[in-house]
Parts: structure tokens; sequence; C-alpha cells
């Protein structure tokens, strides 16, 4: 069985991380940082826009930007099966 995660990743997701600055309700002239994670699919980023439509519509700090980066850990190419055993002692 192969892990969801996994599967995710041959399927093209990437890790995907958000740097996202925000104004604090009771104090708009400072900012806030929060850093959030997930594996999301690029150019897209389904998962990114749905958590920034989460935080308009839920959170009452209104954001001042979001800075992203992602990284693909795997891809089709870089995975091969090989046929073989290891035997330890």
């Amino acid at each position: 069985m192969i892990c969801n995660a996994f599967a995710r990743q041959m399927a093209g997701y990437g890790l995907t991380t958000a740097r996202i600055l925000y104004r604090l309700p009771d104090h708009p002239g400072l900012l806030q940082e929060f850093i959030w994670q997930t594996h999301d699919l690029a150019p897209e980023f389904p998962e990114l826009r749905r958590f920034v439509d989460f935080w308009k519509a839920e959170i009452e700090g209104p954001l001042h930007s979001v800075f992203y980066a992602h990284k693909r850990l795997i891809g089709p190419n870089e995975w091969r099966t090989l046929d073989g055993e290891l035997l330890l002692n």
C-alpha cells in the first residue's frame, strides 16, 4: 500500500511554504508573521488559495502580504523500481 503523501508527490505535488504577514486587529500599525506549510500543486496552488480564502473569511487580522516558495520533492523521472534483495547476516 502506497502512502498518501508519497502518491501525491508522484502526482506532482511539492512542499509549499508561505510566509504570511498580517495586521493585528487591535494595532493596525503592527505586522505579525505566520508561517504555513503543506503539500501543494504548482502553479495553481489550490491548497494555498483555499487557505488564503479561509483566512480572509474567518480570521480578523487583515492580510498584508503572502510570500511563498515551492519545491517538488520527487518526480516520476526520479523514481524507478529495482529488483533485488539485500541480505544482512
